[in-house]
């Protein structure tokens, strides 16, 4: 077929469930030392990190990605294995060929035909991926390799992230930035007890249903022009002993704030703190930043590079979002790198057959390299 369509399905073919690269990043690292890049194989803990670059001095280009996927879920859910990948109507379909192995594959030939053509492009251009990004934690993968950048002064100017970004086609969304995440587990204390004897006992799920109700009910602030309003949820509520005769002594919950640039992380926690506060709930909570939000202005070079490669490629004017989750763009972006997150449709990825259109994981390399000749050529 092709060279992103060989090394996409290479890549596929190595169970690399989160955080297990099975070799991945090896087959990648032989691949640009042989066009002609410096790497280095960064391993923290159980994660595999690799940083690759080409030329010197600034200003530097990198792109991101990684190399782990989530669990298939149940193999035999899925019309061809999830690991063997496959093509059925137009369409490769296995576990990450969308999130994000064709983004990966499509980076590493874009990375090698631009150097080709392009010996002496100014600047540097660097690819940097790693193991660790559909976990839970995110201790060992880029958040450290950010931290290691940070101690020897590495500095980069701009990053093209390559998620699955597009709803329909790609090229019609591109990400210009994403909502901070802010999470609790929230310890409600009771006194356990028998039913038939409230007064004898302390129910926690009773003493938590009005905060409850006030938390979900908080308008935590109005968003702007880039961003919607901050977003707080509950995603786990757990209380009981497993009778119906018996009052909890304690209820769990976790709850998350997906946050914008309006308000800041430590302002939910004392709000959410005084709330709790104000019911009086005897209540701990375990707080965990797992990321600030950030923004890749409209000025940006990058952000309007990218925007004319789609416009160019693909006669689309891309709608510039900052929903969704989270992405490792959130751990270079402090840095004062700008962000731009660009990949192939998003609708399949985590699910059972997850794909990838043929046609749209051909064109990727070129809009990489397009990328790069604007921002180094």
């Amino acid at each position: 077929m092709s060279e992103v369509f060989d090394l996409t399905c290479d890549l596929v073919r190595r169970r690399s469930v989160t955080p297990e690269d099975a070799g991945c990043l090896p087959l990648i690292g032989e691949r640009l030392i042989r066009a002609g890049f410096r790497i280095e194989h960064l391993r923290y803990g159980e994660v595999d990190n690799l940083w690759a670059t080409h030329g010197t001095g600034g200003p530097t280009l990198i792109f991101l990605g990684h190399t782990d996927v989530v669990p298939s879920g149940p193999e035999a859910a899925w019309q061809s294995p999830p690991f063997e990948p496959t093509i059925r109507d137009g369409r490769l379909y296995g576990r990450g060929v969308a999130d994000m192995k064709g983004s990966v594959a499509a980076m590493v030939v874009a990375l090698e035909e631009f150097v080709a053509t392009y010996p002496g492009h100014r600047g540097r251009v660097g690819l940097l991926l790693t193991s660790d990004e559909e976990g839970p934690v995110n201790l060992d993968g880029v958040r450290r390799v950010v931290e290691r950048f940070r101690a020897v002064g590495e500095q980069i100017d701009w990053c093209v992230v390559g998620e699955p970004s597009a709803k329909e086609r790609l090229g019609d969304l591109i990400r210009v930035g994403r909502r901070g995440s802010l999470s609790a587990m929230l310890s409600v204390h009771g006194v356990q007890g028998h039913v038939a004897y409230p007064e004898k006992a302390l129910n926690p799920i009773h003493a938590f249903a009005p905060a409850l109700a006030e938390l979900v009910a908080t308008r935590w602030d109005e968003g702007n022009s880039d961003f919607p309003p901050t977003s707080f949820q509950v995603s786990n509520l757990n209380a009981g002993t497993g009778a119906n005769n018996v009052i909890p002594g304690e209820l769990t919950a976790w709850i998350n704030f997906r946050y914008c640039t309006a308000s800041r992380a430590e302002d939910l926690r004392a709000r959410t703190e005084a709330i709790l506060q104000r019911h009086s709930l005897d209540c701990t909570l375990d707080w965990s930043l797992t990321g600030e939000p950030f923004l890749t202005p409209p000025g940006g070079v990058l952000r309007q590079a990218v925007v004319a490669v789609c416009r160019e490629l693909y006669g689309i004017d891309p709608e510039q979002s900052t929903g969704g989750g989270t992405s490792d763009g959130r751990f270079i972006a402090p840095m004062g790198t700008e962000v731009v997150e660009v990949g192939p449709v998003n609708a399949t990825i985590h699910k059972v057959d997850e794909c990838v259109a043929l046609a749209e994981l051909e064109q990727l390399p070129q809009l990489y390299r397009a990328v790069c000749e604007r921002m180094l050529a």
